[in-house]
């Protein structure tokens, strides 16, 4: 498999993700009788809507910086550091809707994957500008 098709892959993981955590949040609301368009309610439910809110904040930035670093750097690497990163958000999921201060080790995981994509992208880019 090419490795610009492994990056897309794990592209299309983190958006599958995505769409599941959505799912999950149309579980609670009904689980907890949190009508639309609430966003409040029940903590659970409060929390698995902020987990999936924040995912997508993050993919505002996971996004693009994949794509860089894939071209400007490594392919292979980037689908490596995006595994880690769609690894990162369910752990974070996972432990945020439990308890809120259970995200940490996931924003950890899934954060340093994306800054490493998002500087290693940084850095390639000004290597071809100056080069």
């Amino acid at each position: 498999m090419a490795a610009s098709a492994l990056v897309d892959l794990v592209i299309g993981l983190a958006l599958l993700e995505y769409f599941v955590f959505g799912l999950l949040v149309g579980r609670a609301r009904a689980k907890f009788d949190v009508p639309a368009p609430a966003s409040s309610g029940h903590p659970t439910f409060e929390r698995t809507f902020r987990a999936q809110q924040n995912t997508l904040e993050q993919l505002i930035i996971f996004v693009p910086s994949m794509w860089m670093f894939s071209s400007l750097v490594s392919a292979q690497i980037a689908a490596v550091l995006g595994v880690v990163f769609v690894i990162g958000r369910a752990l974070y999921f996972r432990g945020y809707v439990a308890e809120a201060s259970k995200r940490g080790t996931g924003f950890l995981i899934s954060a340093a994957a994306q800054m490493t994509l998002l500087i290693g992208a940084l850095v390639g880019a000004g290597i071809k500008a100056l080069g």
